[in-house]
This record gives structure tokens, C-alpha cells and sequence, in this order.
């Protein structure tokens, strides 16, 4: 659904909705998380914001080509994110006039957020002069904007710190254009099948009964994925059929090989380290009956599994989740664990499409600090697996600073680790975002 038809936004109205993504805007620009920014909206605000914020996001680089071109020098901070919302608006009309509002009501309502603020007032013959030029450069080809169909290049709009992109060229040299296209894209709706509730067949003839477009998703490093599937059209999940009723859950078909690489069998003593926001946790319930304890060192996101298997109809006295740090040992009974599955914090450069925040966010410094706390977790997880047990190691990061070098680390600084052949890195792609897997076993 083109979140500029839906009824939020006429419900709020767009010079409100262009306001309040400017200022969420602003509090990425100085290390705020977006996606809690978001969630602290009423919710009949969040949608809108949602898609005006991520859309802009995505297409930081076009947009600011833009204001260099019509702005004489650079303008504050929240006049160039305004700019920026408006300019993505006119955008997105140029490329599918069918969709979005006309030129001319976005430039209108532009210029009315612009007089909503004390700091963007003084400014409204300017944002109405340059969207209006703005607007007739878009109608007038060719432009300066690629379409959809243009091939892939670095200038795919998407702003990366050039710090990472040149980690990117560096690592991946055949396909980091390719990269940087697929991260600027709308990601996937990808589907988890509550196999346990439903079968794949079953669940398939729900969505052909309700006339749903969808597709499989081919395997992943070889690993087939029965419950995943991949709608065409996007939607409120509050539409898909069956989501209320715990029959499928929404998650990257990339995030869905977790559950399965770990071979779970019924009974087994399983770890779920670093559980929020609960998708993978819920899919180990899924696969078997097994005794699963789920660690969670952020208070405020441990709801969010919670509600996540009641959804599912998942809850049971052999699930436990527990507030701790994993990299301490506070929280242990002394009882090892048959599995652990390790979805170590990370930079989380696999997953920009979906959180397009983050390349603002992230600085290079980081990666050093998250590779050194995922070796304590590391460390500390192995203390209580059993001999002969199974840690997997995961990350939605794209640099091996965070995968391959950690899991060679962990190797050769571990005399009982066996490394197991697993699907190491992938990168996004149409299907998925991009992760990293190693797999060890447990000599002794």
C-alpha cells in the first residue's frame, strides 16, 4: 500500500506528516535511533512517518544532488531535511504518476510544514521556488535520476559513509554496486510458515482464496527453507491471511536459516542468546519441542517475544526468557546446553534496506567495539554448551571484521571448537538480506 493514499495520512494531513519526519530526520542526523523515534508517534502518525523518513533515507544522495543544484549554499539543518522529504515526494510522483500526490499539492504542503517551525519559516519562498524548479526538471527529461530499470551502480541514491563503502570495494569488489542497489531498494515481505499450525500446501491455498500474488523463495547458500515464502504486494500485516491467527509470522527468508541449521530434535536443551525481537526464537519453537531458554539484555524489547508467541500460540513452561547480559555468567543454572544459537550484536550492514538509518548511525570506530564484545559472547557461550553440542554463530552484518575473521578467530583460539560447513556470508539479494553463518561443534 502507497503509504501516501492511506488513511493516516489523510487523517493527519501531509504538511503534519512532512513535519514530523523532518524532525525524525533530525534525530538520526545526531545518533537516534529511528526505528524508536517511530514507535514513540501515536500510532495513526507512525505509518506515514515510517515511509516518508525510510524513503528519504534511501534516496539521500539523489535528493541532496538536488539541493546543491537550486540551494546557493548549504542550508540548516532542518530547512535541508524538509528539502529532502519534499524532493523524495516529487520523486517518487515523477516515476509512477499514478501514485502519490501531484506535484503541486506536495510544493503546497511543503511549504506549509516549512511555516510550521520557528527554524524553517523565514524559508518559505525559497522551498516553494526550488521544489517548483525541482518539479519542472522532473517533468522535463532527461534527468538526473535513474529509474528502476537503469543498471546498478554505486549511485544508487542510498548515502553510505565512505569509510563503508570503501570497505565494501575492498571485500567485495565484483559486487559492492550491486550492494549498494539492493540496499536502496523496499525490502522483501518475506513470510515464516507456522509449520507446526499449518501446513505450506494449506497456508498456499489461504492466500490463492483471498487472491494473494506470491512466490517461493529459492534456497539460501543451498539450505532449502519449506516455511518460506515471498508476497508480491506489500501490506499492513494485519492483512496477510492468517497473521492474527499465529499462522505465519513476517521475517527475512535470510534470518529464517537460523532455526534450521541448528538441526533442533525434540528435547533438546537449547540457548537463544540475544533473543529480541523474538523472530528466531519463535521459530525454534516452531521446528521442535524442545527446552529453550532465551537471553535478552534489553528490558524493553523482551516484550516484544512475549508477544510475539502468544501470537503464535507458542507459550510453554519449557520456554523461559530472562532478562542478562551474555557476556556474564549471573544468569546460568550450570546445566549445559544440547544447541545455542549466537544472533550476536552487530553494525547491521545487511539489513539497511530495512533500517535505512543505520549507515547514519554507524561510525568506523564501532566495529572494532561490536567484534571485541561479539568475542566475550562467544567466549561465554561455549562455557555452557555441551561436549558434542552445536553454537551458531550469526550476524546480519556485511564485513568480515564481524564474520569470517571472527569465526577463523574462534577457531584457532579454541582447541575443543570443530568448524562445520555452513552457508558463511550472503550478501542482499531480490529474496533476502544479507547475513553471515559459522556453525562449531563442541569437541570432548
Amino acid at each position: 500500500m502507497d503509504q501516501t493514499d492511506s488513511p493516516a495520512l489523510q487523517s493527519i494531513g501531509l504538511a503534519k506528516a512532512i513535519s514530523l519526519s523532518t524532525h525524525a530526520i533530525g534525530g538520526v542526523i545526531v545518533g537516534k535511533s529511528l526505528t524508536e523515534m517511530i514507535a514513540s508517534l501515536p500510532a495513526r502518525e507512525r505509518p506515514i512517518v515510517q515511509s516518508l523518513t525510510f524513503e528519504t533515507l534511501r534516496k539521500w544522495c539523489w535528493a541532496h544532488d538536488l539541493i546543491k543544484k537550486y540551494v546557493p549554499k548549504p542550508p540548516p539543518q532542518e530547512l535541508d531535511n524538509l528539502l529532502s522529504i519534499a524532493i523524495v515526494l516529487l520523486m517518487n510522483r515523477h516515476h509512477n504518476s499514478k501514485r502519490g500526490y501531484p506535484a503541486h499539492t506536495v510544493v503546497d504542503e511543503a511549504v506549509k510544514a516549512c511555516g510550521n517551525s520557528i527554524h524553517t519559516k523565514h524559508a518559505k519562498g525559497l522551498v516553494n521556488a526550488v521544489l517548483r524548479k525541482i518539479s519542472q526538471q522532473l517533468s522535463t527529461p532527461p534527468t538526473i535520476l535513474a529509474d528502476s530499470s537503469a543498471p546498478p551502480d554505486a549511485s544508487s541514491g542510498l548515502y553510505l559513509p565512505a569509510w563503508w563503502l570503501n570497505l565494501l570495494k575492498i571485500n567485495y569488489p565484483k559486487q559492492f554496486e550491486q550492494i549498494c542497489l539492493e540496499q536502496a531498494l523496499h525490502p522483501p515481505l518475506s513470510l515464516r510458515i507456522n509449520l507446526r499450525k499449518i501446513s505450506r500446501s494449506s497456508y498456499l491455498d489461504l492466500l490463492d482464496q483471498a487472491g494473494f500474488a506470491y512466490a517461493a523463495i529459492p534456497p539460501i547458500g543451498g539450505q532449502s527453507i519449506e516455511g518460506a515464502l515471498l508476497l508480491q504486494v506489500p501490506m499492513p500485516v494485519t492483512e496477510i491471511p492468517g497473521f492474527m491467527a499465529g499462522l505465519v509470522s513476517v521475517q527475512d527468508a535470510g534470518a529464517q536459516v537460523a532455526g534450521l541449521l541448528l538441526d533442533l530434535q525434540p528435547g533438546d536443551r537449547v540457548l537463544d542468546a540475544c533473543a529480541a525481537p523474538g523472530g528466531k526464537t519463535a521459530h525454534l519453537l516452531e521446528i521442535a519441542e524442545i527446552e529453550l531458554l532465551s537471553l535478552e539484555i534489553d528490558a524493553k524489547r523482551i516484550g516484544k517475544i512475549a508477544g510475539n508467541l502468544v501470537r503464535l500460540g507458542l507459550n510453554s513452561s519449557a520456554h523461559i526468557i530472562k532478562e542478562a547480559d551474555a557476556t556474564l555468567s549471573n544468569w546460568w543454572d550450570g546445566k549445559l546446553f544440547d544447541k545455542i544459537l549466537l544472533d550476536a550484536p552487530c553494525s547491521a550492514s545487511g539489513v539497511v534496506r530495512r533500517h535505512p538509518d543505520i549507515p547514519f548511525l554507524r561510525r568506523k570506530d564501532d566495529i572494532e567495539q561490536l567484534q571485541l564484545k561479539q568475542r566475550a559472547i562467544l567466549k561465554s557461550m561455549w562455557r555452557v554448551l555441551k561436549p558434542g553440542g552445536l553454537l551458531l554463530y550469526v550476524t546480519c552484518s556485511l564485513f568480515p571484521a564481524e564474520g569470517e575473521e571472527q569465526a577463523v578467530w574462534f577457531e584457532s583460539n579454541q582447541a575443543d571448537a570443530l568448524r562445520l560447513h555452513s552457508i558463511g556470508q550472503i550478501l542482499p539479494a531480490k529474496t533476502h538480506d544479507g547475513f553471515y553463518y559459522a556453525l562449531f561443534k563442541k569437541n570432548g
